[in-house]
């Protein structure tokens, strides 16, 4: 007589049922859902952007006159390295120090809605 060898069943490991299908989805929920506050916290500082190079573009855009648009205003780091040029981390490092500043060479959407913020008081976001 011939013997068959039968394969050994793969073993599992002994968890409660139903928790090992969730475990990478909570997972990935929970790491998601700190995602927009790491980022905040990362562009939460202001940086003050000199909009004067820029200034007759942003008068354009808002239809105001450009002796209304301010010399400088300050801006969300984002907005500040998207329209100035710098890398967001370097500006970042500054507005830890408290001195962050730079020049902008182009305008934005956003930097529009920041200056006409500031042009209303309402201040930065």
């Amino acid at each position: 007589m011939k013997s068959t060898r039968v394969a050994p069943a793969p073993r599992q490991r002994a968890t409660p049922a139903g928790l090992r299908p969730l475990r990478w989805p909570l997972a990935a929920t929970l790491a998601l859902a700190c995602l927009p506050a790491a980022f905040a916290q990362a562009q939460s500082g202001l940086v003050n952007v000199n909009v004067s190079n820029v200034a007759n573009d942003i008068a354009r855009n808002l239809s105001v006159d450009v002796s209304q648009i301010p010399v400088t205003v300050q801006a969300p780091i984002g907005v500040a390295a998207n329209v100035c040029g710098v890398a967001a981390n370097v500006l970042g490092q500054q507005a830890a120090g408290g001195n962050a500043s730079c020049a902008a060479t182009t305008t934005s959407t956003a930097l529009n809605q920041v200056v006409q913020r500031q042009m209303m008081g309402a201040g930065p976001r």
